[in-house]
């Protein structure tokens, strides 16, 4: 079994097609299908179920999935890891859910970049509880989540915390003077749900017990575009509703009857390079 192999597995388990793998690949499709059955024969399971007319993933598949996306995420890490201790002093793999990042991240990370070009930083966007498991499992160094992770063999510490206001587009002038919680479970409020934990649970309680939203999104970022369509709110972080609040595309409404709780994010990264995220992250 080699990366190569695992590579293909994986790109046939997304494209469900033979032809379409080997295109992505530049192989031949007969060395996909040589490169499948040697897995399967290796392995000794079936991991694709084939029929004239489709390729489905068995559920010795599906298993195998998640263990090849990790050994090739981290063989990844680890050959970029390698080649890059050659050309800069420092490298840093950085792991960050999207808000923190433009919230307060981005400004860090462009200023160290330049004035200290002699250090590499990756950095990779995702959801709290995927770059806590990946940190886990060597993918990064350090990471900005809104999870907190208690482990011996890790350092985590309170990085930041943003209040919560709700936000409207900018010409939504229903409720300029204030909204109470009962006006505010009668609206149209469009629901993220970004691993917050008591925040996630203190929206849920405004609404009635198996309320459907009209959206939900695991990302903040992402849920803006939709607020300038109609007449919705949603509760964004402090920090990443500003831009919009000075470009007069958002509205912040006032809350008359809420006591909104505090949006806490947390560094997270391995205790060897605790010194160095201190330097870049917190000086």
């Amino acid at each position: 079994m080699d990366i190569e192999t695992l590579h293909t597995f994986l790109i046939l388990a997304e494209t469900r097609n033979y032809t379409q793998t080997a295109n992505r690949l530049f192989v031949a499709q007969s060395t996909v299908t040589n490169r499948i059955n040697e897995l399967e024969k290796e392995l000794n399971i079936t991991l694709f179920s084939r029929t004239n007319r489709s390729v489905e993933l068995t559920n010795a598949g599906e298993r195998f999935k998640d263990y090849a996306a990790k050994v090739v995420a981290l063989t990844d890490s680890s050959l970029s890891q390698l080649s890059n201790s050659h050309k800069f002093e420092n490298n840093l793999r950085i792991g960050c859910a999207d808000s923190i990042y433009s919230g307060h991240l981005a400004p860090i990370i462009l200023t160290h970049h330049q004035y200290h070009p002699e250090d590499s930083l990756k950095i990779t966007i995702g959801l709290s509880n995927h770059l806590i498991e990946q940190l886990r499992n060597d993918i990064f160094d350090v990471i900005f989540t809104y999870l907190p992770l208690k482990r011996s063999t890790f350092h985590c510490e309170l990085y930041k915390q943003d209040s919560l206001i709700l936000v409207t587009a900018y010409d939504n002038l229903k409720y300029e003077d204030g909204i109470t919680e009962q006006e505010l479970s009668k609206e149209n409020y469009l629901m993220c749900n970004y691993a917050l934990q008591e925040v996630g649970q203190f929206i849920r309680n405004l609404f009635p017990k198996y309320h459907q939203f009209s959206l939900e999104i695991d990302d903040c970022s992402k849920i803006i575009p939709f607020l300038f369509a109609k007449e919705s709110y949603t509760f964004l972080p402090t920090n990443t509703a500003v831009p919009y609040l000075r470009a007069k595309k958002l509205r912040a409404i006032p809350l008359n009857d809420l006591e909104t709780p505090v949006i806490n994010s947390y560094l997270i990264c391995k205790k060897n390079k605790e010194e160095l995220c201190r330097k870049i992250f917190l000086s």
